[in-house]
């Protein structure tokens, strides 16, 4: 059965190995020659990446026709709206497009890590937090749709994946588990091995009282 990383990815790291600038990459993290990740998380964004060494189960995980539902935190700028939470359930126009119907509710702000650095947040504007689910991956999509209906993204977290979630994950960990579901042999395996870049040892997180983040000596 194929294995897969889950890997919370901190704020202000990017989903590959290597970097052209001095931006942080996956190599501070992860020592596992042959995994990549399968999709992408914004460099700003924080949450669950899936990383695997099978082309096949790669593409399919990141290849939005196969509809995996992934569910998106996001603290937004203002208190959302019953109106805004309904348009981001029917869909939302942006320039490429509509949007698929989506699952947006409102949610308690999450018992999670302290972002580092903290978010910008404006004097006597209020914030709040939105719950998204949505099946399909255009670029940058969550914070074009919440601004569409006028409620800025100010820190994204992406929970889950289809079964797989963030939970017992701290930033900068990961776990490697199974594949909980069945693979589509409609596509050729491309699973070919890719010589990986020298990468520096992971730095070890772990919990401390009341869900926030300590680097372990």
């Amino acid at each position: 059965m194929s294995k897969i990383l889950l890997f919370n990815k901190p704020f202000q790291v990017l989903t590959q190995f290597t970097s052209d600038d001095d931006k942080a990459t996956l190599a501070a993290y992860i020592d596992k020659p042959g995994f990549y990740a399968a999709g992408r998380l914004d460099y700003d964004s924080e949450g669950l990446l899936i990383l695997t060494d099978n082309g096949q189960l790669q593409h399919q995980l990141a290849n939005p026709k196969f509809k995996l539902e992934k569910t998106y935190w996001a603290q937004v700028e203002g208190a959302i709206t019953d109106e805004a939470l309904k348009q981001l359930s029917e869909g939302v126009t942006l320039k490429d497009g509509l949007t698929r119907p989506a699952q947006a509710k409102r949610m308690d702000e999450p018992d999670v890590w302290d972002r580092v650095p903290p978010i910008r947040e404006r004097k006597n504007i209020p914030t709040s937090w939105v719950e998204l689910k949505i099946t399909e991956g255009k670029n940058r999509q969550v914070r074009r749709m919440t601004a569409a209906v006028g409620f800025p993204t100010l820190r994204l977290i992406r929970y889950s994946i289809g079964p797989y979630t963030l939970d017992q994950l701290q930033p900068g960990q990961c776990l490697e588990t199974e594949v909980q579901f069945a693979l589509d042999e409609s596509r050729p395996e491309t699973n070919r091995k890719r010589r990986h870049p020298h990468q520096k040892q992971p730095h070890r997180i772990t919990p401390s009282k009341h869900g926030r983040k300590k680097k372990a000596p």
